[in-house]
């Protein structure tokens, strides 16, 4: 499809062709403004077509890559006189941008006419440029879909071929999906272990409901409040089958609502799992805010129970504290 930019004067306008073409150039040049200057002086006239300096900016999209055929529309009363440029391919239009300069003097009315036979978006990953046509609003498309697809498989039990067996309950799922995902998964299908020959998987230290919250994650389908419910549940069954994404994302969720009523638990789990910016964050929650000394009972408790190597850290930090007053 085609994008046709017309400038008339002072007067910019785009017209689109197709509604898909139109909403991914809007939603791309709302990241990346592309101008369109024309200059006039006596001897020659100008146009410039650029996108915004995103030097300036880190965050801001690399420039487009555009291939398109520009042509300038002259008026002259009664007739109209046209002037085609050769054509513009896989360029990227970066502030310098395409630059025409015509040798002759335009007077009267005129229209720029730009069309667009392509528009690329540079792989911020180093891959190949991909078309904003195609690529954006396809694979998101595809990618919901197949989101979707593979929650239905576990929700309405399609073609599953084998039993997680939780503390107080079971639920099927499909060992292909489980393998993808896990490299622990994958290496007790693998391999003729008791899973592979009964196809059945033992979690029973967990319970059927952080079951299904860990194996909705797996599939894709992370619902909030049963995410936030089995936090704690998620990161241990994430570092025992060794889901590395699911790891971080636990990591990530336990930094952000740290109080008095949780602070310690998630300290230990901290020095268990080898979670330094939790670990970090609830040692300057009780030290920094001096929580620790609003926690008696809890605290002797804490004392009597955690690793010894854990108590000398808190304490060094309550000592540091006090030192620095």
């Amino acid at each position: 499809m085609f994008v046709f930019i017309r400038f008339r004067l002072e007067e910019v306008q785009f017209l689109f062709l197709g509604s898909t073409e139109a909403w991914l150039y809007q939603e791309y040049l709302m990241a990346v403004p592309v101008y369109l200057c024309v200059e006039r002086n006596n001897k020659q006239t100008c146009v410039k077509l650029f996108a915004e300096n995103s030097n300036s900016n880190k965050d801001a999209p690399p420039a487009p890559i555009a291939s398109f055929v520009t042509k300038l529309l002259i008026s002259f009363p009664p007739n109209q006189k046209t002037i085609v440029h050769p054509g513009i391919f896989d360029k990227q239009l970066k502030h310098d941008g395409f630059v025409w300069s015509i040798d002759s003097t335009v007077t009267g009315r005129f229209v720029v006419e730009i069309e667009f036979l392509d528009l690329k978006v540079a792989d911020p990953s180093g891959g190949e440029p991909a078309s904003i046509w195609f690529s954006q609003l396809i694979k998101q498309s595809s990618d919901n879909t197949a989101l979707s697809a593979l929650a239905r498989m576990l929700q309405e039990d399609i073609l599953t071929d084998i039993t997680i067996n939780a503390a107080d309950g079971s639920v099927r799922a499909h060992r292909a999906i489980l393998a993808t995902r896990s490299p622990v998964f994958r290496s007790m299908f693998s391999h003729d272990l008791r899973e592979k020959e009964l196809s059945t998987v033992d979690i029973s230290d967990m319970s059927l409901d952080a079951c299904r919250a860990f194996l909705n994650y797996i599939y894709g389908d992370v619902r909030g409040e049963e995410f936030l419910a089995n936090r704690l549940a998620l990161l241990r069954a994430a570092d025992k089958y060794d889901v590395a994404d699911l790891r971080e994302a636990c990591h990530e969720s336990l930094v952000e609502d740290i109080d008095t009523g949780n602070v310690l638990e998630r300290l230990q789990t901290a020095h268990l799992y080898r979670l330094p910016k939790l670990k970090g964050s609830c040692l300057r929650f009780l030290v920094d805010f001096r929580k620790v000394y609003e926690m008696h009972d809890d605290f002797n408790v804490f004392l009597q129970t955690a690793e010894r190597d854990l108590v000398a850290e808190v304490f060094h930090g309550v000592l540091e504290a006090w030192s620095g007053r």
